[in-house]
């Protein structure tokens, strides 16, 4: 086939140049391995080509878009193993080209290298330099394997959707990584200082901190250490109160004086430890944050960031979040995801016809099921998806059934299916793990990272909520993640065809997107780009609806705000 192929591979060689091949309609080369010495070079000579197949978009997209080159499409093949492998029951297996090269050819199978931690300012690939770099040829071997296995699917089209829209996230985690979320420093100090105060020498607490941690102390009348959990434990016992840990929900309704410094200590120590100067020092550059998104870090498919907790940045701080003159910030967040999702994915008619209205969709369930109590409503439809069977949820629940039969059971067959140790699916195919079963008829789930505030890997912790390690001990608990997983999950997959369409939309902009975690996207834009941009959210969502979940009446409406500061969006 001519140069004009839409769909070419590359392999990256050691000494910088690359091997490249054409392909054709059933993905093998349609003509010869070439070699040539630049890789930027070889893409950017190539406009005419759709869609890259690469090994790993970590190793290539940064290195391309240092030069210059931004690709339209890519398929990532090292990302679609893992959605392969967890389809096929087998997630926690090696996921490497090099590891599904052995097992194809029934031979050695090497462990994935370790991921690394994340390092300031670094924009290396994450698992670079150590992964094994294969020929074009074995790459093209593996690629072909994983076609076959795309169609020995149940749902061979989601499962093709859901591999492309993975790999186009990558793409949007790679230049969001580069474009980083413009950040002032000088706000962000001045922020410090003015919660925090001044700054000791030798790296010692700040002011406020010192002072609030002298009024806990004089409030149990003896020395206490508000950083260490087990002393302040201790010393609520010598009060003659007791408390199993210092959360804030646990303590602030206790009747003691070091109560309200202890909560104020503890909000502040959180700002000064996570978001500090020691960390604007680390994480901010040239008027950019730039933490390391990792696209599919969980296995519902929701993001993480390894390093500098870009997900977690409180209200307050993101007031230092602020656009370059002249531009703005388009703040989108999608409204009531989690019902509008478990509506499409269950074929519920009355949840369907409540979602697709233009009016708040808990108030419309409420009308039909609750007398027109709205928190109530919002209480059981969440209770459904998250698993509050009991009590008052219980019985939110009965009255959610008889309104909304096929919503609650799917969700209630996605729970007994988590709890028998079966496989559970997105609509599009993405697999939660499934159980293993110890000695101790415990459940584990197989090959899960964990955050690194566990000490245990670079994802960050909001993880945790969605990891099902951190919940499962017992098949009951599967059946809960199970439950939360269909629809989460099936969220994750809508979002990665959102991210998808905008992205293909601000191709021709100024417009960049910078941020996105779960339900809400940041898009960095010149003022007049703005409404463009507002518009383009809202096209994204309904093309990103009908892509994932066909035709349906179910809307996906996504509250906008235009502003040029982060914390002006709240």
């Amino acid at each position: 086939m001519a140069d004009t192929a839409e769909r070419w591979a590359l392999a990256p060689a050691e000494d910088g140049g690359v091997e490249i091949a054409p392909l054709g309609p059933d993905g093998l080369p349609a003509g010869p391995v070439r070699r040539e010495g630049d890789l930027g070079a070889a893409v950017r000579d190539r406009p005419e080509v759709t869609r890259w197949v690469w090994r790993s978009t970590a190793e290539v997209y940064p290195r391309l878009l240092a030069t210059g080159v931004r690709v339209e499409r890519c398929y990532d093949i090292e990302d679609a193993e893992t959605l392969l492998l967890g389809h096929e029951g087998r997630l926690g297996e090696p996921r490497s080209a090099a590891a599904a090269l052995g097992r194809l050819r029934g031979g050695p199978v090497p462990p994935d290298p370790p991921q690394r931690a994340a390092e300031p300012g670094a924009q290396s690939p994450l698992f670079e330099p150590q992964s094994v770099r294969l020929p074009l040829a074995d790459l093209l071997e593996v690629y072909a394997d994983q076609q076959r296995r795309h169609d020995a699917t149940a749902h061979p089209d989601r499962m093709r959707l859901l591999t492309a829209a993975e790999s186009a996230g990558m793409l949007v985690a790679a230049e969001m990584n580069a474009a980083g979320l413009p950040w002032r420093a000088d706000v962000h100090r001045e922020l410090l200082h003015e919660l925090l105060g001044e700054r000791y020498a030798g790296g010692g607490e700040p002011r406020r901190l010192a002072e609030l941690a002298d009024e806990v102390s004089a409030a149990f009348g003896r020395r206490v250490r508000p950083d260490l959990p087990a002393d302040v434990v201790k010393a609520f016992a010598q009060a003659g109160i007791k408390v199993r840990s210092t959360r804030r929900w646990e303590i602030e309704s206790l009747d003691h004086a070091a109560v309200k410094p202890l909560v104020e200590y503890k909000k502040l120590y959180r700002i000064w430890v996570a978001h500090g100067w020691s960390w604007l020092q680390d994480w901010v550059r040239d008027g950019r944050f730039r933490p390391e998104f990792l696209a599919g870090g969980t296995v519902t498919g929701r993001w993480v960031t390894n390093g500098g907790g870009g997900l977690q940045i409180p209200k307050v701080i993101r007031r230092a979040v602020v656009a370059d003159p002249g531009w703005r910030l388009v703040v989108a967040d999608a409204d009531q995801m989690e019902p509008r999702v478990l509506a499409a994915i269950s074929r519920d008619p009355g949840l369907m016809e409540v979602a697709g209205r233009e009016s708040d969709l808990y108030q419309s369930v409420s009308e039909r099921a609750f007398s027109g109590d709205r928190e109530q409503a919002k209480l059981a439809v969440l209770g459904a998806v998250y698993g509050q069977t009991s009590g008052d949820g219980l019985k939110n629940l009965a009255a959610l059934r008889r309104r909304f039969p096929k919503a609650v059971a799917y969700v209630d067959e996605a729970a007994r299916a988590g709890e028998e140790g079966r496989l559970v699916r997105t609509w599009l195919g993405r697999t939660c793990p499934p159980a293993v079963r110890t000695g101790d008829d415990s459940v584990e789930e197989a090959g899960i990272p964990l955050s690194e505030d566990e000490g245990s890997g670079p994802a960050s912790a909001e993880a945790q909520e969605w990891v099902p390690g951190y919940a499962s001990s017992n098949s009951r608990a599967r059946g809960r993640f199970a439950r939360n997983f269909v629809v989460q999950g099936s969220a994750a997959d809508w979002t990665l065809l959102l991210l998808a369409a905008l992205r293909r939309t601000c191709a021709g902009m100024a417009a960049e997107l910078v941020f996105f975690q779960h339900d809400e996207v940041i898009v960095h834009c010149p003022e007049a780009e703005a409404e463009t941009v507002v518009a383009a959210i809202r096209e994204a969502a309904e093309l990103a609806g009908r892509l994932t979940f066909g035709e349906t009446p179910v809307r996906f409406p996504f509250s906008t705000a235009v502003v040029e500061c982060y914390a002006d969006a709240k």
